[in-house]
């Protein structure tokens, strides 16, 4: 194997609005976004409106996004999260700031038992994010 398993989520129509969300919050950039009407999807009505994929990168973090088809439903749960760990206290704060906005906080940004400032949030999407700074 090769590198980190990639995270793939899927959204009900809505993956072009949540790459630009977490463009904004992450502060990285938006690649190879696809629609289904330029994947041979073209005759549906739906096609250019839903993206087959997206990605969204800074440094080493990748995400990649596609929308359901309409005879496809995603069903969220909360039986994913994503670990995104952080390389000072200004920007784990200012991420977990960003995020709680129209998110629904799980646990507020506090000091850890492991020697971390950690904090858990699932944004307007229904994505659950683990926060994490390992403090020195």
């Amino acid at each position: 194997m090769k590198g980190q398993a990639t995270p793939y989520l899927m959204f009900n129509g809505n993956a072009r609005e949540a790459l630009d969300y977490y463009k904004e919050i992450f502060e990285g950039e938006i690649l190879d976004v696809q629609t289904y009407a330029k994947a041979g999807y073209e005759n549906q009505d739906w096609a250019n409106d839903r993206l087959i994929h997206g990605k969204f990168k800074k440094n080493d973090f990748l995400l990649m996004v596609s929308d359901d088809s309409p005879d496809q439903t995603v069903h969220f749960g909360n039986n994913i999260s994503l670990v995104i760990e952080f390389e000072s206290e200004e920007e784990i704060s200012k991420t977990f700031n960003d995020l709680k906005e129209k998110g629904t906080v799980f646990m507020e940004l506090q000091d850890t038992f492991w020697g971390a400032k950690y904090a858990k949030v699932k944004d307007p999407f229904g994505i659950i994010w683990d926060l994490n700074f390992e403090k020195q």
